[in-house]
């Protein structure tokens, strides 16, 4: 019976596989074995019994492990029974020797990670070029830029995308940053201090995690340290929290007195089951909706690091929903940015529309910065502008021609001066400019 969303709703096929039953169980076979190959390196076990592990590891069953847990209730022992049932001769009794149950679980969850942030950076950086492309041919369309919800100076859609773009680089330099951490396994035994393994013990954590490509912990006591962890579900909230606040502005923007920018929409694709005329932005909806899913994890996985003494069993239960939910949706999360934003339809009349929605007010700092030029202070100069904005706005007038009417103003700039200030193309400052300097450096460090 098919019960979360994710079975059947959310997620792509190859982040759920990261984290399917059969991945994991395979995940656990090839540390087991890893294991047994460095062991036979140091030699604490025979080399034939290495290689016999190795070799019937590929014959065990996920169905045959959940039988013996069944009977013995302990996941990790089900597996090295089940192991074990498979070695011929004596290679079985060489199986786990020496480690505890979460040197093989943790260096698993290593594994899964490993795999799990490859499949972030690449869709990751779909995500950044979709970004980059929309800045780049964006880069000259003015728009309002918004403040409190209210409509101020100008800006261009292009900067917006820029900054967007320019976020979701750190996001990926802080998965740079944080992967060494977090793909690490250990091999340390009860406690921590290796004793099961005798002076081999570090060696033997080395070359167990050369041969599966990951890296070592330093110290650990019974599990690895959940600060690691932590570190990577806080980094899938903050990178969620961007698309969250992408698909809050596209939500807005799509607004029915707004409408400067829509989401696709299908030719058969119904908005609503009773108002045939619907447009909803169900994707930037749902986007805002599961990132909040995401960020609910942050505060579990920090509390799987506050367990008692050398490990207690309280982040075992609870990270086997955190892990694979948060890489799920995060993966999601991101994939359907890259739809709605790659997709994403621009009404130019109505960002023209909204410029002069308010008859030049907008234009207010640009006719004060000039007026301080000219010889007005600057404080005298927001004055005049405010009282002249106030005047436009209980009167209906047009800003321009209340500037025009006042002495105090017109005696530094006329008609053609007041006409240029309340341009809104003329007043986006460096905008360009920042945009394809963005553009060159992303395109630059990442190939895109």
């Amino acid at each position: 019976m098919v019960i979360h969303p994710i079975d059947y709703r959310y997620g792509t096929a190859e982040m759920k596989f990261v984290w399917s039953q059969e991945n994991r169980l395979n995940r656990i076979l090839q540390t087991e074995a890893a294991l047994a190959q460095a062991e036979a390196d140091m030699g604490l076990i025979p080399a034939e019994a290495a290689e016999t592990i190795s070799k019937c590891i590929t014959s065990v069953k996920a169905e045959r492990v959940d039988e013996i847990e069944a009977e013995i209730h302990h996941d990790m022992m089900a597996v090295v029974v089940a192991i074990s049932e498979q070695c011929r001769d004596d290679a079985g009794k060489w199986v786990h020797f020496g480690a505890t149950s979460n040197d093989i679980l943790d260096t698993a969850t290593a594994l899964q990670m490993k795999d799990a942030i490859d499949i972030l950076e690449d869709k990751l950086k779909i995500l950044l070029k979709v970004l980059v492309t929309q800045a780049d041919a964006h880069k000259n369309t003015v728009c309002c830029g918004r403040t409190h919800g209210q409509i101020g100076v100008p800006t261009t859609y292009g900067l917006r995308f820029a900054i967007w773009a320019s976020e979701i680089s750190r996001h990926l330099d802080r998965l740079y940053e944080l992967t060494p951490r977090i793909t690490v396994g250990q091999m340390t035994g009860a406690v921590g201090t290796q004793a099961a393994f005798g002076r081999s013990g570090i060696l033997i954590q080395k070359l167990t995690m050369q041969h599966l490509g990951i890296g070592t912990v330093d110290v650990s006591n019974q599990i690895i340290q959940r600060d690691r962890h932590a570190e990577f579900v806080m980094w899938m909230a903050n990178t969620v929290t961007t698309l969250d606040k992408i698909g809050i502005e596209i939500r807005t923007l799509q607004r029915s007195e707004i409408a400067e920018i829509e989401e696709s929409f299908g030719k058969k694709q119904v908005g609503s089951s009773t108002m045939p005329h619907k447009r909803n932005p169900i994707k930037s909806e749902q986007i805002c909706g599961l990132a909040r899913i995401v960020r609910a994890m942050v505060e579990p996985e920090l509390l799987n690091n506050t367990l008692w003494d050398e490990r207690d069993l309280t982040n075992s239960s609870c990270e086997r929903v955190v892990f694979p939910e948060a890489c799920v949706l995060t993966d999601h999360i991101i994939k359907l940015g890259i739809s709605v934003l790659e997709n994403l339809r621009f009404y130019p009349e109505n960002i023209r529309k909204n410029l002069d929605l308010l008859r030049g007010l907008n234009m207010g700092e640009a006719v004060m910065i000039e007026l301080a030029k000219r010889g007005v202070g600057r404080q005298e100069a927001h004055e005049l502008v405010r009282n002249a904005a106030m005047e436009a706005h209980d009167t209906g007038q047009y800003f321009k021609q209340v500037l025009l009417d006042m002495p105090s103003v017109s005696r530094y700039l006329n008609a053609g001066d007041i006409e240029n200030l309340v341009n809104p193309d003329k007043y986006i400052g460096t905008a360009v400019e920042q945009v394809e300097s963005l553009v060159v450096k992303l395109r630059e460090a990442y190939s895109l």
